[in-house]
């Protein structure tokens, strides 16, 4: 769990060695994606604010899903307006359970950052751990790193549908959008046909740490997952299924991710969509 997991006091005991790191701030909501205020009031000393919707998704039609993958052209201009050099320690957090954090692992992880960490437990973690909050803005001096695509593995649309079909696909949804009870943004309410609902929610404790390998991998276990066969996750568009991604590699397991997810599949009429708490 050490490659990917980070708890404070290791955090703390870096930044206090004067380590490279660059610790990143992901604040990001569904119903309030601007985390930049929340930023300015208080964030671990010297993280640089990152915007998940400008920095960490492209913006494209409605058929690419809502947050697409970024090129990593721009993500590396990003990177490099974070302060992040080549064989820089990056460590990045919210204060929603990692669901946010856990895409910016991803798209740094998948850019070729060796080695990106997730704060466990967010920013909670931190603050109860004693560890102080510096507020107003943080601009570092402009980084050096390279950055190239596809460290980690993805499927496209058709692929998924075809993992839903014959192996898994996991959709990481609240089960409530999952049956298609409620749809509060994509244009249609349901699920792809074959999917298995598992809220990544499930995969952290009620204090946003990540449960252990063991108890991950029975959960997976109870899913119908085999570890030899391929397994696939998807979710509204590409960031909370980011968060069931590391769930799964803590695991043991060998994810790969669908990024368009529910966002991209809604929006292409000819694809089937199943409604209810059956994956079929």
């Amino acid at each position: 769990m050490s490659d990917i997991l980070i708890t404070p006091d290791a955090l703390a005991a870096l930044i206090a060695a004067g380590a490279p790191v660059r610790v990143l701030d992901v604040r990001w909501r569904l119903d309030r994606p601007d985390g930049r205020p929340e930023y300015l009031g208080g964030h671990i000393p010297g993280a640089v604010y990152v915007s998940l919707d400008d920095d960490l998704a492209a913006h494209g039609e409605p058929t690419d899903g809502r947050h697409p993958l970024p090129d990593v052209s721009a993500l590396q201009a990003s990177a490099r307006r974070w302060g992040i050099d080549d064989g820089d320690t990056v460590v990045v957090y919210d204060d929603l359970k990692s669901l946010s954090a856990a895409r910016a692992w991803w798209v740094l992880t998948d850019g070729g950052i060796v080695d990106v960490r997730i704060l466990d437990g967010s920013l909670r973690a931190w603050t109860a751990a004693g560890l102080p909050l510096e507020a107003g803005d943080v601009v570092p001096a402009p980084g050096s790193v390279t950055l190239s695509a596809g460290h980690l593995a993805q499927v496209s649309i058709d692929e998924a549908a075809e993992l839903a079909a014959s192996g898994a696909l996991l959709d990481v949804r609240a089960p409530e959008r999952y049956r298609g009870d409620v749809e509060p943004i994509d244009p249609r309410a349901g699920h792809i046909p074959g999917s298995l609902n598992a809220p990544t929610t499930g995969n952290v404790d009620e204090d946003g740490w990540f449960l252990p390998p063991g108890t991950l991998r029975a959960r997976f276990e109870e899913l119908g997952i085999d570890a030899s066969a391929p397994v696939a996750v998807s979710c509204g568009s590409g960031v909370t299924a980011s968060h069931a991604f590391v769930a799964l590699t803590l695991a043991g397991l060998t994810p790969r991710l669908y990024p368009g997810s529910w966002s991209q599949w809604s929006n292409l009429p000819d694809r089937p969509v199943v409604t209810g708490p059956n994956p079929v």
